[in-house]
């Protein structure tokens, strides 16, 4: 059994004990701990699962009004404002009354093999991180006129993702839509990362609400089976906003211009829609990748935005709008294979 598992299981076996100790200002109510928050304010929002039952483990938590869930060493992690996970495995230790670890500290050799930003720390992340459905990105993605979220399994929610302003400053966290970042084989090489604000539903008030980790080069964050036919553009909210009117079409965000002028193509791919930002930037994308594509004979067709780019478009002018201007740029054969009708 992993340690970290071992752990869980361990706090579990004494679900309450926990809570009175690090919880202190909630209180038990039938099988469960209520409190505020899993940073121990006072209240009723939050709570544990105190004894195994049908409906669940001990020691698993839900907060209601964020959506927030995890365990016991969650808690722990949050309750005592620790960073890292050797404090938190310190600190569950010293709770257990547990012996110290072997000379290798807990989390190390995993530590050593994931650098900050490989892909394995990517891979991480994403692992960590929970479905969107029901959640602040669901909200954010709304807030931008993006309500169909059919085929974005790569996109993910974290609570409590951390977010550190540079090398120098504290470390904070926020709710953050995680984005998988893949290869043309599907395998996880980076992960892309923007931070919420649930008040305003907005981005975070932060300098780099954005950051991307991992290999980005030549890679993506995907929306769709490739074939024959795709489209490509720079944001993912970009992307997800021509999906509004073109659902099943599969379509990738390269997250930048630079890496938008160096995606690699699948094999299959036959025709490629270049979604193009409005701006210096996206018309050197733009060319770079039209070059390349009828390089090795791959039709290559713009979409351009009337706006900055066609997220702009779709929250100021309209899903309408948006369709009417896609249908005058995309083949007609793909009108009829890939179009939404108007509702």
């Amino acid at each position: 059994m992993q340690p970290v598992t071992n752990l869980a299981r361990q706090l579990a076996a004494q679900a309450e004990a926990v809570c009175r100790h690090y919880l202190s200002n909630g209180r038990r109510e039938g099988r469960y701990w209520l409190v505020g928050d899993v940073r121990n304010t006072p209240g009723r929002s939050m709570y544990v699962r105190l004894k195994d039952s049908p409906k669940g483990l001990a020691g698993k938590w839900t907060d209601a009004a964020t959506g927030e869930h995890g365990d016991l060493i969650d808690i722990i992690r949050e309750s005592c404002g620790l960073v890292d996970f050797k404090g938190v495995a310190d600190e569950a230790r010293t709770f257990l009354s547990m012996p110290p670890p072997e000379p290798e500290p807990l989390f190390q050799e995993r530590q050593r093999s994931a650098p900050r930003g490989s892909p394995e720390a990517a891979r991480r992340l994403i692992g960590m991180s929970q479905a969107i459905t029901g959640t602040i990105v669901q909200a954010y993605l709304r807030e931008r006129g993006i309500t169909d979220l059919r085929g974005t399994g790569n996109l993910r929610f974290h609570p409590r993702c951390y977010y550190r302003p540079d090398e120098h400053a504290p470390t904070e966290t926020w709710p953050a839509m995680i984005a998988a970042v893949t290869d043309l084989d599907g395998k996880i090489t980076g992960a892309h990362r923007t931070w919420l604000d649930p008040r305003s539903r907005d981005k975070a008030p932060i300098d780099t609400p954005r950051r991307a980790m991992g290999n980005l080069l030549g890679n993506a964050v995907r929306f769709g089976p490739g074939g024959e036919v795709m489209a490509a553009g720079e944001g993912i909210e970009t992307v997800l906003s021509l999906r509004q009117v073109l659902p099943d079409m599969p379509m990738l965000a390269a997250l930048s211009a630079t890496h938008l002028a160096a995606i690699l193509f699948p094999d299959t791919l036959r025709r490629l829609y270049i979604v193009r930002d409005n701006d210096a930037a996206g018309d050197s994308a733009r060319n770079s990748l039209i070059e390349r594509a009828n390089a090795v004979g791959i039709e290559a067709i713009v979409i351009s935005p009337a706006l900055g780019d066609l997220n702009e478009d779709l929250r100021n002018l309209g899903v309408e709008h948006l369709r009417q201007r896609s249908r005058m740029q995309i083949a007609p054969q793909d009108v009829a294979r890939f179009m939404a009708l108007a509702v």
